[in-house]
């Protein structure tokens, strides 16, 4: 099973492993913030970045509006901190542009169907759907409307919603990322047969989107069969923001995306023969 992103960019069976580097909110409302996100993204070696994208209006529920926080621009409510810190669709537009020049994939989990529409104005190439709204069938069906590739993230919910969720498109055009939403996430709680349950019930494209400390689970997913990661990432965990504790720094980007292609080098066909290099070691050892 392979998923078309572009002519260019497959994912699946025979394919490398699709990396993404989850920007989210951590640029901070910031567009020079998120730019240094997508640099570090393309010198990891990442496949695409990531944003998030809504309408505040919309998206905060009602009784949060007015919730009054601290933030680093001073108190303000929930409603107004989430606004500040949204892109304009002009701001995505420059950050895609931005990113296809260094090479990788742009695109956007959108939590509203303006914001679908918004992205599709950009002519992003792939969507994704956010575990929050993974039972949202207004979103499911904007997105689905769009025939582009999706990937969709599964935290928190039931078989029975995944499967109402996936039923709303063409299988030839998903990936699904097994998810647990928590941040950071526990590792006795990860479960990583979980992906490989859904890629015999559903026949699709797996993943993981990972959101634990560390880098060795994502290694792990690759290791058995994910074709997609996807990490939060920040340009350092102590800046202010609820994902950037659970984000990998610059440094933790290169390791993950370094050993994910060495994993790939060593699992090979499964063919078992004589290698080249064992020739003159069997010689040696059995004469012949």
């Amino acid at each position: 099973m392979n998923l078309k992103i572009n002519d260019n960019r497959y994912i699946g069976d025979n394919e490398p492993c699709f990396i993404i580097a989850e920007i989210g909110i951590n640029h901070n409302g910031n567009i020079e913030i998120a730019k240094k996100l997508i640099d570090v993204a393309s010198d990891a070696g990442c496949d695409s970045v990531k944003i998030q994208k809504r309408n505040p209006d919309i998206c905060v529920p009602e009784h949060q509006k007015e919730i009054v926080r601290e933030t680093p621009w001073g108190v303000m409510t929930y409603l107004d901190y989430k606004k500040k810190i949204e892109f304009k669709i002009d701001d995505c537009l420059k950050l895609k542009e931005y990113a296809e020049k260094k090479g990788l994939i742009f695109f956007a989990s959108c939590w509203d169907t303006d914001s679908v529409n918004e992205m599709t104005k950009i002519d992003i190439e792939l969507f994704k759907i956010a575990s929050a709204s993974i039972t949202d069938m207004g979103i499911l069906k904007a997105i689905s409307d769009t025939k582009k590739p999706t990937i969709i993230s599964t935290g928190m919910s039931t078989e029975a919603e995944i499967v109402k969720a996936i039923n709303n498109f063409d299988k030839s055009k998903i990936a699904i990322l097994h998810t647990v939403s928590s941040y950071p996430s526990n590792n006795s709680e990860i479960d990583l047969n979980i992906m490989l349950n859904f890629k015999k019930k559903y026949n699709t494209v797996v993943g993981y989107s990972g959101h634990e400390k560390g880098l060795q689970i994502s290694i792990a997913a690759v290791a058995l069969g994910a074709k997609v990661i996807e990490r939060h990432i920040t340009l350092d965990r102590s800046m202010w923001g609820t994902d950037q504790s659970a984000s990998l720094e610059p440094k933790g980007l290169k390791e993950l995306v370094r050993d994910i292609r060495i994993i790939e080098q060593c699992l090979g066909s499964g063919e078992k023969k004589i290698l080249e290099s064992e020739i003159p070691i069997r010689k040696k050892l059995r004469g012949n």
